[in-house]
């Protein structure tokens, strides 16, 4: 079996067993057996720093091409493709869940969350087709969106709705932040109007 494919059925056991499991508590060879493959299967393949890096890639992989449509401003496009991986999220609840309490509550997950967050805002830019040119240094773009993830991300560790109504609003206000400071993520986006002198 490829590389590639023994990482993907790590993940997606490490996933499987969290949803009742603590992360952190996970080994390796309870994850080999839960995919249905050995332990040497995983030597000099993957440990499991690799499969819970791979968990973020995985979510990534949600996101694809938006809709690049003139009529859709950048900020749309952004959250539609940045909702495509709450979506891939949402389809592994439990075990994504446990997932991001390891993941922040634990030193070596801390700094995974801090090298996927720029991952991510660099896939989300390139799905919305935002990626070229920028007035704006592309590390400020990426904080930027990299923040607006995480408090989508934190929206939705709290979501109660089946259509993710909490998650959608907290990324929406989010961008809509962004785009008010006239390009802090794109580069590009237009200032919005101030609101008409009421006088």
């Amino acid at each position: 079996m490829k590389q590639s494919k023994i990482i993907e059925a790590g993940i997606h056991a490490a996933l499987k067993l969290a949803e009742t499991r603590n992360w952190g508590e996970l080994t390796l060879a309870e994850i080999a057996e839960e995919a249905g493959l050995t332990l040497t299967d995983f030597h000099g393949t993957a440990d499991r720093d690799d499969i819970s890096a791979g968990v973020e890639s995985l979510f990534d992989a949600g996101m694809n091409e938006g809709s690049f449509s003139e009529d859709e401003t950048s900020r749309t496009r952004l959250f539609d493709v940045i909702m495509m991986r709450f979506e891939a999220m949402e389809e592994r609840r439990d075990g994504a869940v446990s997932y991001l309490r390891w993941r922040d509550h634990s030193l070596s997950g801390l700094s995974l969350r801090v090298r996927a967050r720029a991952a991510t805002a660099r896939w989300a830019l390139a799905c919305a087709g935002l990626d070229g040119p920028s007035r704006l240094p592309r590390a400020v773009q990426l904080a930027g969106l990299g923040w607006a993830i995480a408090q989508a991300e934190r929206a939705w560790r709290q979501e109660t709705s089946p259509d993710m109504t909490r998650t959608m609003a907290a990324l929406d206000a989010e961008l809509i932040k962004a785009e008010e400071r006239a390009g802090w993520l794109t580069g590009n986006w237009r200032r919005s109007k101030p609101a008409p002198d009421p006088q």
